[in-house]
């Protein structure tokens, strides 16, 4: 069916509905096939509109992909922020304009030609055969009519025909293949040697300079913005000690899971299968005789370490009762008599025994209170974060709230951005500090906003109550730092004049050897590399550099670890080798792609500009669920 759809997304209903995409270059969109569609239009390409639903969805579709990438829920807010919405909006009418094209084109297709290939889709398809069943049932869970389903498809055939007469027909040119396969092929050989730090000496700073240093660049040495910030917190925590548990609910649960309280018998199991019990029993005759080993049968048997070794297991994990039986019963070290099991035919060795260990009601009792509290706790989370939120709009403080509902309130005389108090101490015991904070220092936290959601489930209200602008710090409070910061500029700029002399003298004609003395380093010399290959001698930086410089010369950069410099002679350079038939059809696969990618830009943007494109920004934000503010 939709080739584009299958690629696009993982469930059917998620690819009928979501997954738009031509190729990969995401020139794409959906038009008015869908029930209850707005009239609204966020763009025109030509006089093809892009509707407000249209964009909603897609956006929508945009999220929900970023969001399974990124494992975490991003909100449309978020998704503002990355620019997601502007993103999708350039898509939509890149595919509205290929569309358009289509139509001035006049290609089509026959409702007959949609509908054969509808019940050739094997999506459609029960034992090779067209389900109209299961078509109509998909087309009401997702709310899409036949007509609006055939549309749909219409549009994707007649897009990707378009993509298709610019990709198939393409060509490498063989001279961008061979400056390609030379560029990336190519390998040079680099000696270099690494300036020891002790090799300059910083001289000591007076206090005149280094107040002349503080006065240059005061606002290095500013107190950061303090905020006095309360935190109401509910937590599974704190419902937990106010739930009351039975013993018999105690005694109920543990009767109902108590398996999950022992810990079961364990075992390493060695088999070795045969074709017969005949030559099963020969292979055990000669190893209870000791004439051979449990490796020498098992190799005989034609079986490898990794199929002898069934490793620790517990009985339950063996798939074969019967086997289960023999080896949980079987004494360590022994060999088991020959078993017939239901898929084969074995001897059985056990070389190590974890005894396992049942927990009666009295060991586990705190812990099952534990887990039963934790589960009510949770199952109450919900309208506990709903009462907090009724008081807070009927215009209680977090004080008031935390007392009458007994969680935890706590207020902080002073926090920066990062967390910590004035002494450089967290505020609070939280893996959710930064959260908070976050929240704290937010443009809009001068009053309480709405709850933060924790990582153990819970809630947070946080509500500033005044902020501390930053201040200056006074040059005898800072001046050690100043100090040091003096040193670690001047250390910086010695290192660099350095570095740059000991590059002369080599272009100059110096070998490399002759710098070691004043570097107070070996020197060096690395393996043929390519620009892909940076060896942890090197930074990324050295290795750019080097492949920029003709055979012979000389460069410095900065050392991996950013504590000094690198002086580097490009040794020898080694052209790239003619490309074998494998590296042939990567880079060529690569730079079709490529090339293709760069033509359908280039198509798209040609097509916007002569058939002409606007942008409704109120009814973009509209769409999007902001004000006109």
């Amino acid at each position: 069916m939709l080739e584009a759809l299958r690629r696009g997304a993982q469930t059917r209903v998620a690819k009928l509905l979501f997954g738009l995409l031509v190729l990969s270059f995401g020139i794409w969109g959906v038009h008015d096939v869908f029930r209850g569609w707005g009239r609204g239009a966020v763009a025109h390409v030509g006089n093809t509109a892009i509707s407000d639903e249209e964009f909603r969805r897609a956006y929508q579709n945009e999220l929900d992909r970023v969001s399974q990438q990124a494992r975490q829920r991003i909100t449309a807010e978020q998704g503002r922020a990355f620019g997601l919405d502007k993103q999708v909006l350039a898509q939509l009418i890149s595919g509205a304009a290929v569309e358009a094209h289509g139509e001035q084109l006049g290609l089509a297709l026959s409702d007959q030609t949609l509908v054969e290939g509808i019940q050739s889709d094997p999506d459609f398809q029960i034992d090779g055969k067209f389900s109209k069943q299961n078509f109509d049932a998909l087309l009401r869970q997702i709310g899409m009519t036949e007509r609006g389903f055939l549309n749909l498809r219409r549009k994707d055939e007649l897009r990707a025909a378009i993509i298709r007469s610019f990709v198939t027909g393409q060509t490498v040119p063989k001279p961008l293949f061979d400056l390609m396969h030379a560029y990336n092929d190519e390998k040079r050989v680099i000696e270099w040697v690494k300036i020891d730090p002790d090799a300059i000496t910083v001289a000591d700073a007076s206090d005149e300079k280094l107040k002349e240093l503080y006065d240059k660049d005061q606002a290095k040495y500013m107190t950061p913005e303090y905020r006095k910030v309360q935190v109401l917190t509910l937590s599974v925590d704190d419902l937990k000690n106010h739930v009351t548990i039975t013993d018999e609910e105690i005694a109920k649960s543990y009767e109902a899971t108590k398996d999950t309280y022992n810990k079961p018998e364990e075992r390493r199991i060695q088999q070795i299968a045969f074709k017969d019990k005949a030559t099963a029993e020969a292979a055990l005759k000669d190893l209870r005789d000791g004439k051979k080993s449990f490796g020498d049968v098992a190799k005989e048997a034609g079986a490898k370490d990794t199929d002898v070794d069934l490793g620790l297991v517990t009985k339950k994990s063996l798939i074969d009762p019967k086997i289960a039986d023999v080896a949980f019963s079987l004494e360590k070290d022994k060999y088991s008599d020959v078993v017939e099991g239901r898929f084969a035919t074995v001897i059985l060795r056990v070389t190590q025994i974890d005894p396992g260990i049942n927990r009666t009601l009295a060991d586990v009792k705190d812990q099952v209170r534990d887990k039963l509290a934790t589960e009510k706790a949770k199952s109450e989370l919900q309208n506990k974060h709903d009462e907090v939120e009724d008081n807070r709009i009927a215009g209680k403080t977090l004080t008031e709230i935390a007392e009458a509902s007994k969680l935890t309130f706590k207020e902080i005389p002073a926090t920066d951005a990062t967390g910590l108090s004035p002494e450089g101490k967290p505020v609070m015991e939280t893996p959710d500090l930064r959260k908070i904070v976050t929240r704290a220092f937010a443009p809009d936290s001068s009053t309480d906003d709405s709850a933060i959601e924790l990582s153990d489930g819970g809630y947070a209200w946080v509500n500033v109550l005044s902020n501390d602008a930053p201040k200056q710090k006074p040059f005898d409070a800072v001046k050690a730092q100043v100090k040091d910061n003096y040193i670690a500029s001047e250390r910086h700029r010695l290192l660099e004049e350095l570095a740059k002399k000991l590059v002369e003298r080599v272009n100059a004609g110096e070998p490399m050897t002759a710098l070691e003395a004043e570097a107070k380093n070996k020197v060096e010399k690395t393996d043929p590399l390519t620009r892909k290959t940076i060896p942890q001698s090197l930074s990324e930086a050295v290795v750019a550099q080097a492949f920029a410089l003709p055979k012979g010369k000389a460069g410095h950069g900065p050392s991996p670890d950013q504590t000094t410099a690198v002086v580097y002679r490009v040794a020898d350079v080694i052209a790239a080798p003619e490309a074998s038939l494998t590296e042939t059809d990567q880079l060529m696969r690569q730079l079709n792609a490529e090339l293709a990618n760069q033509t359908l830009i280039e198509y798209a943007e040609a097509l916007k500009k002569r058939l002409g494109t606007t942008v409704n920004t109120a009814e973009m934000n509209a769409a999007l669920g902001l004000s006109e503010e």
